[in-house]
């Protein structure tokens, strides 16, 4: 009987461990925007607050078919709604008769959206007023902004233009997440202080690694000279084109529908390996990581491990002037399911290291740089390309901050 009991307890702590594993999901959440702020940070010849691109405002899970959310984000207040045909629309959020937040009580109408004041509707697709209850003829000037959107890997993403110039390249689906081969495994949010440029830099900035991120986690000094993380391999590089036949598993035949990006260069490739090193002699969690930047705000990258492939996106959004929201969203084979969340676990972990440095830094226009961070330097010239005339500086955008 005893021999029995025991046996159930066990079956069922090995059922848990087997939920845990396969099922349960990360989502770390982290918001230090109400740290102490850091005085005397060097403002006036910071590079423009707002990049031209895409810029990720809700994961696909946090809208629902017929409902609307109000988004705050590159200094403009977005009604997000989707419609009854599951399409996702964008609408300036503050209704142009008298100022209500549609995005805050509004409601969906079949392909448009409903001001909760007046009962306005508009149209989802062009922001022009369709119906005013109480006049028999809706004005030709009524009308509300529309934002170019698209719905990619589950993110929903917004086109942001200081010149309103139209997209000339866009975020491309990949094939294992939309036939669901890859499947969602977690995330990661973060919301700090910094310039939105610091976040990408890091990618060129290859002796930050051993340095942030050589020291083993959980463990003491003493150990860490026994055990540590190694980068070897670093590469960071401009793409300047795409060739039509590429075909590899890593990156882009993994993408529906690829646009024609020969003449593009919004693209900038990294390649590392990860071990852990034991006793400095025996290397063991060998990962290999294939990274592409993707305009100033997205991220892709691949992780190759010995037990097979898993697949991380990095969003970054500016929510103010050097206020940043960061996710991470991690997808891998089903099987694949608790070393990923190990992996992304620590890619959390790291991620924290980060994070201390960027919240306190301040970005420095003209930095004193050797030969060895020559990629810092081609990183900060290609990052050029994505600010324009009308790009908000941190003046301006504090200017026309609203109460």
């Amino acid at each position: 009987m005893i021999f029995g009991l025991y046996s159930v307890l066990l079956a069922t702590l090995l059922a848990f461990l087997i939920y845990i594993a396969f099922f349960w999901k990360i989502n770390w959440v982290r918001d230090y925007r109400c740290q102490k702020k850091i005085k005397h940070r060097r403002m006036e010849k910071l590079p423009p607050v707002y990049p031209n691109g895409w810029f990720a405002l809700l994961e696909s899970s946090q809208l629902k078919v017929g409902e609307v959310k109000h988004v705050s984000a590159l200094g403009e207040n977005f009604a997000v709604f989707r419609t009854e045909k599951g399409i996702v629309k964008i609408l300036d959020a503050y209704c142009p008769h008298l100022g209500a937040n549609m995005g805050e009580g509004g409601r969906v109408r079949g392909e448009c959206l409903e001001c909760p004041f007046h009962k306005w509707l508009f149209c989802g697709d062009n922001g022009r007023c369709l119906d005013i209850p109480y006049t028999e003829k809706v004005p030709n000037f009524v009308k509300t902004k529309s934002w170019r959107c698209c719905e990619v890997n589950k993110i929903i993403f917004v086109w942001y233009h200081a010149e309103s110039a139209t997209p000339d390249w866009q975020p491309q689906s990949h094939e294992k997440i939309s036939n669901g081969s890859w499947r969602f495994q977690g995330r990661n949010e973060f919301i700090i202080n910094c310039h939105i440029q610091d976040i990408a830099e890091n990618g060129a900035d290859m002796a930050h690694l051993s340095a942030v991120h050589g020291p083993a986690l959980f463990l003491s000094e003493d150990v860490m000279r026994l055990v540590r993380h190694t980068w070897s391999n670093a590469s960071w590089t401009p793409q300047t084109s795409v060739s039509k036949d590429e075909s590899s598993e890593e990156m882009s035949m993994n993408k529906n529908n690829p646009e024609d990006d020969e003449t593009k260069n919004h693209r900038a490739n990294m390649t590392l390996r990860h071990s852990l090193l034991l006793f400095d002699r025996f290397d063991i969690l060998e990962l290999n990581v294939k990274v592409e930047q993707i305009g100033p705000g997205y991220v892709e990258l691949l992780i190759e491990t010995t037990f097979g492939n898993m697949f991380i996106i990095q969003t970054v959004t500016p929510i103010e002037p050097l206020l940043q929201r960061i996710c991470h969203i991690i997808f891998s084979p089903p099987l694949l399911a608790p070393y990923a969340s190990i992996v992304f676990l620590g890619e959390c972990l790291m991620f924290e290291r980060d994070v201390a440095i960027w919240n306190h830094k301040r970005f420095e226009t003209r930095p004193m740089l050797v030969k060895e961070d020559k990629t810092i330097s081609t990183y900060r010239k290609w990052y050029a390309q994505f600010y324009s005339a009308n790009s908000p500086t941190y003046q301006t955008a504090t200017k026309s901050l609203q109460w």
